[in-house]
């Protein structure tokens, strides 16, 4: 493993040499191989969740044409260049075209996506809508635009995919967008619902999935400047401040500083639900159970094995050591 120790060891060696160039060349030399390997684990990473969401979820299946949305910032790049690579090794066979929404944003860089498209020999298609004077007329300024804006996009994109004959419609959308979106219902929307990885649009014509469901957005935005995609910013809402979603970033970021594991926590969570430990009487007959006598897998036992009060020092459940069998109960008098 190439490590921060080789760049002390090549250094030492041509030291004895004498030479301030051949230790300021070995140096570099050493730091170059250090990047090339954390890139390659990392693209390898990234490669590898990709295809287990892609799986685990059933996104992508033989003869599937997939309709990659391209909004130009990284996490899009990064979705296309990995499903260009796992395309030529899957056991399938799917196509891929690219789509992007022009919607004529002031200073929008009409070039950028249409020359890089072409590069990589991926075939395209930049559908022109101008969404954006849609939205400045009809929200006030200082308002947050994004609501409109992305139905508009939505419907312009599905009406798309059916014209390209697109089987699925790809999503840029990472972990972090998951959980950004599902505390974004909690505290906003008094609704305990995410961001799925896989669904079936509005008007049930089109199946949209979200390959990169596992990616951490922290892995893809190095992902992206090591492969220096010629990144677009969105300058309509983007730019915004005080954002719902902001807000939501910087507090999930900020626990992952604070508590390491928390978020990898809460992102597993998802996929543990418990319906009968909630409240929703519609996943679950709360009016109907009654006790038959003979034990219920899960039931309220499972809080003795799993819940603790937490350690506040680092975030984490604390472990139950303690067993009611062990506790002496004293009859009331």
């Amino acid at each position: 493993m190439v490590d921060d120790a080789l760049l002390f060891a090549q250094a030492a060696l041509v030291v004895e040499s004498g030479s301030p160039t051949a230790i300021a060349d070995a140096a570099e030399e050493a730091r170059a191989k250090k990047h090339a390997f954390e890139m390659n684990k990392l693209s390898k990473r990234l490669h590898r969740e990709v295809g287990q969401a892609i799986t685990d979820f059933n996104m992508i299946e033989d003869g599937d044409k997939v309709m990659v949305c391209m909004s130009g910032g990284k996490d899009s790049y990064g979705m296309l260049d990995i499903l260009m690579n796992l395309q030529k090794r899957a056991p399938i066979q799917f196509e891929i075209i690219a789509v992007n929404l022009d919607q004529k944003q002031p200073g929008f860089p009409e070039h950028v996506l249409p020359e890089y498209l072409t590069k990589v020999g991926v075939p395209f298609r930049i559908e022109e809508q101008d969404t954006y004077s849609v939205v400045k007329k009809v929200i006030p300024e200082g308002k947050t635009t994004c609501s409109l804006c992305s139905r508009l996009r939505r419907g312009i994109l599905y009406r798309v995919a059916t014209e390209v004959g697109a089987t699925k419609i790809a999503l840029g959308h990472h972990r972090d967008d998951i959980l950004q979106t599902m505390f974004m219902n909690m505290f906003f929307g008094s609704t305990l619902k995410g961001m799925p990885p896989k669904l079936v649009t509005d008007n049930g014509e089109h199946v949209v999935i979200r390959p990169m469901a596992y990616c951490r957005e922290k892995d893809l935005a190095t992902y992206a400047e090591h492969r220096a995609f010629p990144i677009i910013p969105c300058n309509l809402c983007g730019s915004q401040e005080g954002l719902q979603r902001q807000q939501m970033r910087e507090m999930i970021n900020e626990w992952d500083k604070k508590f390491p594991g928390r978020v990898d926590n809460m992102f597993t969570a998802l996929s543990n639900i418990v319906p009968s430990h909630l409240m929703d009487r519609k996943l679950y007959p709360f009016e109907t159970i009654k006790a038959t006598g003979t034990p219920v897998k899960g039931g309220d036992i499972a809080f003795d094995e799993d819940e603790g009060c937490g350690d506040p020092s680092d975030g984490l459940p604390a472990e139950t050591k303690v067993s009611l069998s062990t506790i002496s109960i004293r009859k009331a008098t």
